[in-house]
């Protein structure tokens, strides 16, 4: 679960376990009602190690003002007529609080993992937000849906399936990306944009904003009311001696990230290429251990954001303030102190 806060204005989303702390599926209603009181405003579920759907149902029975999401569902291994089935489910669950986050997943991933056939991911990824929007206007307006497409041809709907008209329609679609052409085709066809954790701020500015205008402009829309949701790479500690592990954690993170071949673009514009194509022979060597070693402190301040309690969110403010929309962030709350702490922060972020 992830927590998030809008900046400047103020929204949160969470996640109060300690890192490698198993997600307990039954404690899921209470956190969730934890998480509205400390006031955040989305509480977003990643697709992991357990269905996101059944998640968020969980957490949206549990809560009444929270806004609930995925960040992010896979798309592709789902027929765009379940996917739109799951949110239409959602949004008149939560009356109206629900965000579709979805996402990719790599090559490797979909063929062996899922047993399905690659295809471009961005082209798909279009086809696949327009063919749920034909499914919603069917059962919205009880008309058949049409879409005829690439990938997907729909044009079926009979009333033993069709859900009909909600009072929320309108779900917002947000899409993870990292390169330019999936930031391009959120700009077209999304309500929101998730960029990877490893797009920095320059990255976010000089190549995904550039992008997600473009996609804007070739489908003749407005950006206006955009959400672009970053989940940073964080490293963040009551104080300086227990920040330096968490620090080493983060190193690791960032050297893992370089080593992958679909991330490259985000280093590669800060003149990084050589450095994560020698991440990614190690990676393949099954070098794991000397890999943080070659993130040097100038690269991982490049790629998170690094600071105490009393710091990390005047730091986060500075650094993503005026970029993005959205910014996920929590520390570990076991105790009503730290539930303090994190208000907070909170307050903090949402004063930026």
């Amino acid at each position: 679960m992830q927590l998030e806060t809008l900046l400047p204005l103020g929204k949160v989303d969470p996640g109060l376990r300690e890192p490698g702390t198993p997600l307990d599926i039954h404690r899921v209603a209470d956190d969730a009602r934890l998480v509205e009181a400390l006031g955040y405003d989305n509480l977003m579920f990643e697709e992991t190690k357990h269905d996101p759907y059944v998640l968020m149902a969980l957490a949206a029975q549990a809560t009444t003002r929270l806004g609930i999401g995925s960040a992010v569902a896979i798309a592709f291994p789902r027929s765009p007529t379940v996917t739109a089935m799951s949110a239409w489910t959602l949004q008149k669950l939560s009356r109206g609080r629900f965000i579709l986050g979805l996402g990719t997943q790599v090559r490797g991933h979909i063929e062996r993992r899922y047993g399905m056939r690659w295809s471009a991911p961005g082209p798909w990824m279009r086809e696949y937000v327009q063919a749920v929007r034909a499914v919603w206007h069917g059962w919205q307006h009880g008309e058949q849906p049409r879409f005829e497409g690439e990938h997907y041809s729909i044009s079926l709907s009979v009333p033993l399936f069709d859900p009909g008209p909600i009072e929320h329609p309108r779900i917002p679609i947000h899409l993870a990306a990292v390169n330019a052409y999936m930031s391009q085709v959120a700009g077209e066809v999304a309500d929101g944009l998730r960029p990877h954790p490893v797009c920095t701020p320059r990255y976010i500015r000089e190549v995904m904003w550039p992008a997600l205008r473009r996609g804007a402009a070739r489908a003749g829309r407005s950006l206006d009311g955009f959400a672009v949701s970053i989940k940073p790479l964080i490293a963040t500690a009551p104080d300086e001696a227990s920040l330096a592990e968490k620090v080493r954690d983060v190193r690791a993170r960032v050297a893992f990230y370089a080593s992958t071949p679909a991330y490259r673009a985000a280093f590669e514009l800060h003149g990084l290429g050589e450095l994560a194509e020698r991440l990614k022979h190690y990676s393949r060597a099954q070098r794991w251990e000397e890999m943080p070693a070659l993130i040097d402190d100038e690269v991982l301040h490049e790629y998170a954001c690094v600071g105490t309690y009393d710091e990390i969110a005047d730091k986060l403010a500075a650094r993503y303030g005026g970029l993005v929309s959205n910014v996920e962030f929590s520390i570990p709350v076991a105790n009503e102190r730290d539930a303090e702490v994190l208000r907070g922060m909170i307050a903090r972020l949402r004063a930026a």
